[in-house]
């Protein structure tokens, strides 16, 4: 069995964070979707849990932080091409995201940009010529 990634966030808003993250590449996963809580799987073996402050308390008893004030993770999800890159950023922030909170980085074997979802948790979306940084990396 592939092993499984689930990302879980609290959100203000269900139906704007859903509309993001399906806006990032993602598809909604009715199956483990409610009122208070939405699945959307990026690939098959990542998704996203997007839940509402009270449902995510279940959870941990930790306070919830302000993620546009505090930066704790940084989540890269991978895409095709450098173009993919612009375009998925573009389509992300369309959606109620913000583009570019941090700056993009070009190194030439590796290219990526930034967007942060309404809740300000920062996504980076990363293209990589695997074979060309092979041929650059140090031995």
């Amino acid at each position: 069995m592939s092993r499984m990634i689930f990302v879980n966030f609290p959100v203000r808003d269900l139906a704007k964070s859903k509309t993001f993250y399906v806006a990032l590449g993602g598809e909604p996963n009715e199956q483990y979707s409610d009122d208070k809580a939405k699945c959307i799987m990026m690939s098959d073996t990542i998704g996203v849990m997007v839940m509402t402050h009270d449902r995510y308390k279940d959870f941990t008893k930790r306070p919830i932080g302000d993620a546009k004030r505090d930066s704790y993770a940084l989540i890269a999800l991978s895409v095709d091409s450098r173009e993919d890159v612009d375009a998925t950023v573009k389509r992300a922030a369309a959606a109620g995201g913000r583009a570019d909170p941090n700056p993009p980085q070009d190194h030439g074997f590796m290219y990526n940009r930034n967007v942060e979802d309404p809740d300000g948790n920062v996504w980076e979306v990363m293209w990589m010529d695997a074979a060309a940084h092979a041929e650059t990396a140090p031995a």
